[in-house]
């Protein structure tokens, strides 16, 4: 596994009245994990179009460290699609242990101009 695009952890803030972490804030880690990728491939401004295919495996809990990893699915000539998965290092677990998938999905990212129209992708 590479490294994450980013590591966070859950805080009580981002709970439903169950404990659980809403589904929201992962995929906003989510999608902010593929921006910092697509920043660094795009070489400019990006925004978020489209997200799909998430699926949420487990919950996230107060205390876990969310980590977030990217793949890059696709290049186009103003877009960059991600894979993105969302992996748990639970709060009591070991140093050594292994990290649990709890989500996956798919986004979408194109390059923008000062005018916020899309534009190429700087290569």
């Amino acid at each position: 596994m590479t490294e994450p695009a980013i590591k966070v952890v859950a805080m009580p803030s981002d709970t439903n009245p169950d404990g659980d972490m809403f589904g929201g804030w992962i995929i906003s880690m989510m999608d902010l994990a593929g921006y910092l990728t697509a920043r660094k491939i795009a070489r400019r401004k990006v925004v978020t179009v489209a997200f799909d295919n998430i699926i949420f495996h487990t919950p996230v809990f107060v205390g876990d460290c969310l980590e977030c990893y990217t793949e890059v699915e696709k290049i186009g000539h103003t877009s960059i699609t991600l894979k993105i998965e969302a992996f748990v290092e639970r709060k009591n677990s070991a140093i050594d242990a292994e990290k649990e998938k709890v989500t996956e999905g798919r986004f979408v990212f194109v390059a923008i101009d000062s005018d916020r129209k899309a534009t190429a992708i700087a290569t």
